[in-house]
């Protein structure tokens, strides 16, 4: 049965709507919380949230469901989604919860949930929650959300933000990053409050773009969502910055710029860092766990250095459910979400991944273009559809048709992905192909076959 709040990352939609009204966010909230009192854990809760201005009040509603069911409420304050994470299953707390819509527009947001362990919470458990939730706004019992406390003033921001930080800098305790410039992009974000800590407690010397968020710039044509703009920013300075690191809007992953300018997305991450750690002795398995999205290139030189790829569903959670199943340290997805399971995080963490980029290339000695050079990428083309509603895509028959037709056209020297995004109302079709004109003229045929069949005008 599939979940109807739940998606890939949680509960998202737009900020004052169903389901992120406010009498709907106070039933999350109790149910969240009964769940964690007759799972006799932990009854704290550390609750974070990113620099939209709806965070606030949800938090403050969702805290109010908590408390109504006996749970005990931290604040976290502004922080990245894997500070959550880490907070989580670090300080005693039997969950952490986000208050973000990742790279979302600021009229959107979200609630993430992780258990005491750091990790998301399974599908099942989900679904659990969410029984509870629709008994609790269909019952007449349902108390008011007007016992929302003030949120902020909850103790514990500054505490909980320095655990975090000094946690992400042991993780690369030992290397020298001193001689490393960088150009960070915040997005108006989670980063803003977290990451120049971070570099300067690594002796990076970084400077910051997008650090000024006012509850509505997040995302706004900056952080990973416009990889190209701190690239462009690192171009117009050639020589002056070794690479440029880009977030989004919770900092839950990066993209890079090398230092004459060109992007550099997680695919050609997930090449550099497998091959460190297999020179290590640390790449378990001599795997890597990335997507159905992840270039075809990246598989070929995964290859040539000895090292296997399987390919999970999108979604970092997914990813991560394979790397358990295998046993495997390294995975993650071409938008940039990296989880590094050689340690101990727990999913995907956009600081830890530049942390470790950046540690790779001071061991190495090498510049970034140089550790990724001979990876060839397949021209590759994603177009987004905005669609009314989401039917099963194989039983529309033009769409169908068309996917099978470049399938066929393609014969094994391509690939073709057609989903549904699980955070927004879109399709999602990519092609990738030898061809660039074949590329575009096969995702265009399904394109338009989706918008005849489902498509918003």
């Amino acid at each position: 049965m599939a979940r109807q709040l739940f998606g890939t990352d949680g509960i998202r939609g737009v900020a004052g709507q169903y389901p992120l009204n406010e009498p709907t966010v106070f039933a999350i909230g109790r149910a969240l919380g009964h769940r964690l009192r007759s799972a006799a854990r932990q009854q704290r809760v550390v609750i974070g949230q990113d620099t939209r201005e709806s965070s606030q009040w949800i938090a403050n509603t969702l805290a109010a469901g908590l408390l109504n069911a006996g749970i005990e409420v931290k604040s976290a304050g502004v922080i990245t989604t894997p500070g959550v994470a880490f907070l989580a299953r670090t300080d005693a707390f039997g969950a952490g919860i986000v208050i973000s819509a990742s790279h979302n527009p600021w009229i959107d947001n979200g609630i993430k949930v992780f258990s005491a362990d750091g990790f998301k919470l399974p599908d099942e458990l989900e679904h659990q929650i969410e029984a509870e939730i629709f008994q609790l706004l269909g019952s007449k019992q349902q108390d008011s959300a007007e016992t929302a406390v003030l949120f902020r003033s909850l103790p514990g921001s500054t505490e909980l933000h320095q655990h975090y930080v000094r946690w992400l800098a042991q993780q690369v305790a030992g290397t020298d990053l001193s001689h490393m410039r960088v150009l960070v992009d915040c997005a108006n974000g989670a980063a803003s409050a977290v990451a120049p800590d971070v570099f300067s407690a690594c002796g990076v010397q970084a400077r910051v773009l997008h650090q000024a968020p006012d509850g509505r710039n997040i995302n706004h044509e900056c952080g990973a969502l416009h990889p190209h703009t701190v690239a462009q920013a690192v171009a117009a300075e050639a020589g002056r910055y070794d690479l440029g690191i880009t977030f989004d809007g919770d900092a839950d992953r990066a993209l890079f710029s090398d230092a004459a300018g060109r992007v550099v997305n997680g695919d050609a991450v997930l090449l550099l860092a497998a091959r460190d750690l297999q020179a290590r002795g640390a790449l378990v398995g001599s795997l890597v766990v990335a997507t159905t999205m992840s270039n075809m290139g990246l598989e070929i030189a995964l290859r040539r250095s000895g090292i296997r790829m399987l390919r999970a569903p999108v979604g970092d959670k997914y990813v991560l459910e394979e790397m358990l199943k295998h046993g495997s340290t390294l995975g993650g997805e071409q938008s940039g979400h990296i989880i590094f399971r050689d340690g101990d995080a727990t999913t995907g963490d956009g600081l830890l991944t530049a942390l470790r980029v950046l540690q790779v290339m001071a061991r190495s000695g090498k510049p970034l273009a140089e550790l990724v050079a001979d990876l060839k990428v397949f021209p590759q083309t994603i177009k987004n559809v905005r669609v009314r509603e989401k039917k099963p895509l194989m039983e529309l028959p033009a769409v169908a048709a068309a996917i099978t037709a470049a399938e066929k056209e393609l014969d094994g020297n391509g690939r073709v992905v057609v989903r549904y995004s699980e955070t927004e109302a879109l399709a999602r079709v990519m092609v990738e192909a030898e061809d660039e004109v074949k590329m575009h003229r096969l995702a265009n045929a399904i394109v338009a076959a989706i918008q005849q069949a489902l498509g918003i005008s």
